[in-house]
């Protein structure tokens, strides 16, 4: 749905959210809460969704004529998509995800051939004229792979190049514009702006640019520039909260070399600021026990009084340095709602979700919105609700700030 005054912006959640196991499994999701949501939030105008797919589910929806019928209930239904998470590859709810969120990472073939069912699905699905996107995760998991292994980013560095000359297709067949958003975060390959940056000036430019120009039979200048054009960024505001990025930086360093921003995903990390006292942090010690679960990494940075950083693979981890009286600030990677500027004696990342929006509005650095908010299932049980009341909560949140 297109938000705020310049009609540019479009909003949507990410339907990672649903549980499914299959692609009857999402249908019958999109069913229920798709249609119900845009009664209650754009009853007079067509409603954009931000479709995730498993590796499985991508394959079962190019079955048969399964995407032609999709296409015509999204058509009856007011409904759109315009945005996919390819990020997940696997099962996603009710079940360990941890680092495995990250596999097939991009050195393997399954993760270009998802890459490539994701183009030809959102390709069919996106209406006429439309610009569409498709987050992928960071390259992959950091300690996986030995990040001075030059073999390992020319593998990266081919397989990207393999999709962006699928993308370059798909514009010339469909007359769509799609792009891969990568996203980085936290212990991943790319975990930051500044790794990705570096990403593009030493390998994706370079090198991807002289692989790109020998596939389609292009100038290098010209493979440069579809490269930029087709492969982007997914700025996920928890993610670089939780880097304690600055997003007037981040958007500068991408500027300096032509680096878009295919999509903003709006999502809030959990913020503990830690009293000089220790005696005082026992408390919040105990309420941080409910945030430890076993599905889904929740990394943590650690800011010093000293203004150095640590970092901790998972919360669990961290936990041991509660009472470290170097600690002052902790940023968590765990996705709570973005309606809420604080959780009992905890802070979210609320107000840097204000900063990227005010900076989205002043130089519309990207047209694609998308609410990411994918941890209800986990959630303190204090803090679940109707889950209907509270995407539709998450979209007047971001709705009031626009205004």
């Amino acid at each position: 749905m297109h938000i705020g005054a310049d009609p540019c912006f479009q909003l949507t959640y990410c339907t990672n959210i649903h549980p499914a196991n299959g692609w009857p499994d999402v249908l019958a999701n999109l069913r229920r809460y798709a249609p119900a949501l845009k009664a209650r939030l754009a009853p007079e105008r067509p409603f954009g969704l931000g479709l995730r797919l498993s590796g499985q589910e991508s394959v079962e929806l190019l079955q048969g004529t399964r995407l032609q019928q999709f296409r015509s209930f999204l058509d009856e239904q007011g409904l759109y998509v315009f945005t996919l998470n390819g990020f997940p590859y696997g099962p996603f709810h009710q079940q360990p995800v941890k680092a495995e969120v990250h596999a097939p990472d991009w050195r393997d073939e399954e993760r270009v051939q998802y890459t490539f069912r994701l183009i030809e699905i959102l390709a069919a699905l996106l209406p006429d004229d439309g610009e569409g996107g498709i987050s992928t995760n960071p390259l992959s998991y950091k300690p996986w792979i030995d990040t001075g292994d030059t073999a390992t980013w020319e593998c990266f560095t081919r397989n990207v190049v393999r999709v962006a000359a699928a993308l370059v297709r798909a514009a010339q067949d469909h007359g769509k514009l799609i792009h891969i958003d990568i996203e980085p975060e936290p212990d991943g390959v790319l975990e930051s702006s500044a790794d990705l940056v570096r990403f593009y000036r030493e390998w994706l430019l370079p090198r991807g640019a002289d692989m790109l120009a020998d596939e389609l039979g292009v100038g290098v200048d010209e493979a440069r520039w579809l490269l930029l054009e087709h492969i982007r960024v997914c700025f996920d505001t928890c993610h670089m909260a939780v880097a304690f990025e600055d997003p007037s930086e981040v958007l500068a360093r991408f500027d300096a070399i032509g680096i878009k921003v295919g999509k903003v995903q709006i999502s809030s990390a959990l913020k503990v600021m830690f009293p000089a006292d220790l005696g005082e942090r026992t408390s919040l010690e105990r309420g941080l026990q409910p945030f430890v679960e076993s599905t889904y990494l929740h990394q943590v940075v650690q800011r010093n009084r000293d203004g150095t950083r640590s970092q901790f693979p998972d919360l669990m981890d961290a936990l041991g340095s509660i009472h470290d009286p170097r600690t002052a600030e902790w940023r968590i990677h765990f996705h709570v709602p973005i309606f809420m500027e604080r959780y009992g004696p905890f802070l979210s990342t609320q107000p840097e979700i204000k900063q990227v929006l005010a900076l989205l509005q002043a130089r519309r650095f990207s047209q694609h919105l998308e609410i990411e908010t994918y941890t209800w299932d986990v959630l303190p049980p204090d803090l679940k609700h109707d889950l209907t009341d509270s995407i539709a909560r998450e979209y007047a949140w971001v709705r009031h700030v626009f205004l």
